[in-house]
Order: structure tokens, then sequence, then C-alpha cells
């Protein structure tokens, strides 16, 4: 199999006033779940969360991170994804191992939705929580988006272990007045969308079988990419502030320490001669501190 691309690209139908972005996630979505294994409603939750995530960091006009956690006391309890300016792409989800397909609701239970935006010029970053409210991750989006952005918003989604993809369509301010029934007219034409097409046409292909009689202005693709790298100053910095005698305790009991992060599925591996660097000076900055990490699965 041909080694899908991961992009994102935004159109805007010049007559109307109405915008959309599309989404497509091949290789940066097979290596965010490789060796996860995760359940089939988990992982597709997550794809449509990385491909809404994408669309919307796609729209951000300054340099920043913008992540989004649904919360449930459901079978899945939690779901992450964040993206940067550049379109680097992580996220996890947590769930029982063996889970029926479902809606949202069913699946997450009684949850909630928070969106977190830190932005270089921000003191501290600005935080959003609202109900999830909707039977889809899609409507639920669409709940959110049109609280905070007081503008008509629709979301299609899809996602499968090869693919996850969306489109979004939003009507700007004077779309009404350009064409009373714009809007109306693009959502009965996207509603027609199938989720292999989303997950198998490219971005001209797909605005063509849906808009063919619509003047749209299609903007060059963006590249998207999986970016989850090795930390190990962060976890070194976390074991410091648990303090030297929890660690000495923890290499006694057990002869090393490791940490799993969760989010990128890394595993962390520190001997007793590392752990005790960490408490020595210059320690932090010595060649000999970490032992090789390796990759553990994260379930």
């Amino acid at each position: 199999m041909h080694a899908q691309p991961s992009r994102v690209r935004s159109f805007l139908f010049e007559q109307l006033d109405i915008r959309g972005v599309w989404v497509q996630l091949g290789s940066a979505w097979r290596e965010m779940t490789a060796g996860r294994d995760y359940p089939e409603p988990a992982l597709e939750l997550l794809g449509q969360l990385a491909a809404v995530t994408t669309l919307i960091t796609a729209n951000l006009k300054q340099t920043g991170r913008l992540t989004f956690q649904l919360r449930g006391a459901g079978e899945i309890s939690l779901l992450v994804m964040d993206c940067d300016e550049q379109l680097r792409l992580r996220g996890m989800a947590r769930s029982v191992p063996d889970l029926a397909t479902g809606s949202l609701p069913a699946l997450l239970g009684d949850g909630a939705l928070t969106l977190t935006l830190d932005t270089a010029d921000m003191r501290q970053p600005y935080q959003s929580h609202v109900p999830l409210q909707g039977e889809t991750l899609a409507a639920a989006f669409e709940h959110y988006l049109a609280q905070s952005e007081q503008l008509p918003t629709r979301l299609w989604l899809a996602a499968s272990r090869e693919t996850a993809a969306g489109l979004f369509l939003q009507a700007l301010p004077g779309a009404a007045a350009r064409d009373a029934d714009g809007w109306n007219r693009m959502q009965i034409l996207a509603d027609t969308v199938r989720a292999d097409e989303l997950l198998g046409l490219g971005a001209i292909k797909l605005i063509e079988r849906l808009f063919p009689e619509e003047d749209v202005r299609v903007y060059d693709p963006r590249p998207v990419s999986y970016h989850c790298p090795y930390d190990p100053a962060k976890i070194h910095s976390m074991l410091r502030s648990v303090g030297q005698a929890e660690c000495e305790a923890i290499i006694a009991e057990q002869g090393e320490i490791r940490v799993h992060d969760d989010i990128c599925n890394h595993e962390y591996v520190l001997d007793a001669a590392a752990a005790a660097a960490l408490f020595t000076p210059r320690g932090a900055d010595s060649p000999h501190v970490e032992t090789p990490a390796v990759k553990g699965n994260n379930k």
C-alpha cells in the first residue's frame, strides 16, 4: 500500500462567503496509532478527533498549540489530541480493552470537552470547558464551535485504521447577504458525502463531487505530521520534583525506574546510577544520565 500523505487544504466559495477546510491524515495517523492496539470504536473516535483538531488548528492566526480533551465516565474515559501551528499532531485514547460500537454518549458517558490554547504572547493558557452534546463527535464539535465562534459551522468526520479525514464548512458574517439560501444549499450538498469518499478522495476530487456547480477557490495544501519525540529532560524534571527519597525507594524495590509517557507511547528506563545522577550537581547535563528508552505498548 502506498504511503498516503497527511495534508490539509483550505477553500472558499467565492460567490457565497462560505469557507471550508479539508483534511486527510495518512502516514501521520498510522504513526500515532502504531503499537497502541486500540479497540475499533476508540480508534475511530481518536481519528475523528485528530481530523477535527487539525481542521481547527489550520485556522489559527498565531503561533501556538491547541489541545482538545474529551473526558467521560464511560468505557472510553479520555481522548486527547494536540496540534501546533506547524500542524504537528500527537494524541492518545484511554479505554477498556473490549468495546462495542456506540454513540458518543454511550462510549464516553456524561462527558466534557476542554479546549486549551497556549500561544507565545499568553501569560497562561486559555481554557474553555463545555458539556459534550450530540450523538457524534462531529455534532459535539459543531455545538462547541457554534458557541465559541458565533458562526454557523458544520463538520463531517471519518476514520479507519489507515486514514482519518474531515470536512469543515463555515458561513462567514456576510454569507446571508450574498446568498440567502447559500449556506443551506452547501450543507445539503455536503451531507451527501460518504465516509469512503472522505477517506479516499483528494481535496479537489471531493470538492468537484460535492459542489460541481460552485465557484470554489482551493488554496495550496499544507503538510501535517505526527510529532512526539523522546524528551528525557521532561521525565528527569518530573522525577526531580518527585524527590530523591522517593526515587531511591523505587530503585530499592524494583531495581530501576520506568516511566511511561502515555501521549507519546514512549517508555523511559533509569537504572540506579542514572537516577542518582539526577540529584548530583550538573546531573541534568551528564551524557550518562539516561539508559536507552524502549517503546512500550499503551492499550
